[in-house]
């Protein structure tokens, strides 16, 4: 039986022009070639599956190369192949991993002063790198600094910030950033159809939008898709082989918010649990799926159409209020032990928080009754008409001051009174205050 090389290493960059997104870094590494004015250290930083050790073994090749094109490397020449295969004796690669500490760097420092065995220079990539303990980082600093003219060192990280400073500065560092999805897609379509096989368009976006700027990531779940079912691949084939939740359980979710029906989470959850899902992974779709509507309803193009009807179920106050809330959700998810209420609760209040007033509104409409005209006086509390006047005159009473709300105190500035339209219309904002703070008036009345 032949060995199957998985796609990842199949379809690995074998020229600068292949290598997406990184189109910055490629054209400075070509011109450092063609000008002659290559450095002896460079550290390529970023998460995984951006192309840092394949742009650290693309310039070896490069630099090696004996049949050199505009900067590109030919392939064909020994020295490629060589590298290509992993058998060249003058690019040495080491895992930072498992050759961290000082005896592994003074090992290093024993062999750099041996000149190439083929090509121009001796190159050393050390993947990883951030691993290396602090006594190694210091017994490389001398080496790192003045090396032979013939040596040149690519460090590559995912972590850069835990590089000594003193290595960073002896270094060109370079800083590679996520894959878009489009490229990763793009990158699938040809994949698939190179190896002539039926992949859906949907099951490419799927498998792109999941790997997370990570082309590495998207081309070991395409090698394992096509392990699980005989071509055509579907989308719905994807999603079960992925293990991701199916957008129609959300959208199920947002027409039960539509429709106030309450019942509908205990419904959702048990189709969650009798399915399998892991509760961080849904609460982390569930996030999605509310930024997809965020982003409908801000104007961006979303990636199905069902999305237009969803983001009507929502004002744009209610989205961010709930992904706010997911948020401090799934940190207190990893915590409680009861993950199936949790989740219930969770959705309940996505269905129950659509009919709460946004604080903004809640402070117009007091603002407004707050500038209304003065509220007039029940009836009973109007004043009574004066009593029939008798035969013999009465001394005219002397008006009565109002009583004071408070004590009066040694104060230059004079206490409010007590006034009976002012406490009345109090009475009525603190009541409309206290209503609206708790829910609508809908449901109060």
């Amino acid at each position: 039986m032949s060995t199957y090389q998985v796609i990842a290493k199949k379809f690995r960059p074998k020229k600068f022009s292949e290598v997406f997104e990184q189109e910055a870094i490629v054209q400075t590494i070509k011109n450092a070639i063609r000008l002659n004015k290559v450095g002896h250290a460079y550290l390529f930083c970023g998460t995984r599956g951006t192309g840092k050790t394949t742009l650290a073994r693309l310039f070896s090749k490069a630099l090696n190369c004996e049949k050199l094109e505009e900067g590109e490397p030919c392939n064909s020449c020994p020295s490629c192949l060589e590298i290509t295969s992993g058998h060249s004796l003058d690019v040495i690669e080491i895992d930072g991993a498992s050759n961290r500490g000082i005896d592994d760097i003074r090992q290093l420092n024993e062999t750099v002063g041996y000149a190439p065995s083929k090509g121009g220079y001796k190159v050393y990539i050390i993947d990883e790198v951030h691993m290396l303990t602090k006594e190694a980082f210091n017994a490389l600093l001398k080496t790192l600094e003045e090396p032979p003219s013939h040596v040149i060192f690519f460090f590559a990280t995912t972590e850069p910030h835990k590089v000594l400073p003193t290595i960073l500065s002896r270094c060109q560092r370079f800083d590679l950033h996520r894959i878009t999805a489009e490229k990763i897609e793009a990158k699938l379509s040809s994949i698939v159809k190179a190896l002539d096989v039926s992949v859906e368009k949907g099951a490419l976006e799927l498998i792109a939008s999941h790997a997370e700027g990570s082309l590495r990531d998207a081309e070991s779940l395409l090698d394992q898709l096509l392990c699980y079912e005989e071509p055509p691949i579907t989308r719905d084939h994807a999603i079960k082989n992925l293990g991701l939740i199916s957008t129609d359980l959300f959208f199920k979710l947002d027409k039960a918010v539509k429709e106030r029906d309450f019942s509908a989470p205990f419904t959702l959850s048990e189709t969650i649990y009798q399915s399998g899902c892991h509760l961080q992974h849904f609460l982390e779709s569930l996030a999605n799926h509310f930024r997809t509507i965020a982003m409908t309803q801000m104007g961006e193009s979303p990636p199905d159409a069902a999305y237009h009807e969803a983001a009507k179920c929502y004002t744009k106050h209610h989205t961010l209020a709930i992904l706010d809330y997911l948020i401090d959700a799934m940190e207190k998810g990893q915590k409680t032990p009861f993950k199936r209420i949790h989740l219930e609760i969770i959705l309940l209040h996505i269905v129950r928080g659509s009919q709460n007033i946004p604080i903004e509104s809640l402070v117009e409409r007091l603002e407004n009754l707050k500038g209304e005209k003065k509220t007039p006086l029940p009836p009973t509390l109007e004043a009574a008409p004066p009593p029939p006047s008798s035969s013999a005159p009465e001394k005219e009473e002397e008006p009565v001051e109002e009583v004071p709300f408070f004590p009066k105190t040694p104060s230059k500035t004079p206490l409010p009174t007590v006034n009976i339209e002012q406490k009345i219309k109090h009475d009525q904002v603190m009541r409309f205050a206290s209503v609206e703070l708790n829910g609508s008036l809908r449901d109060r009345f």
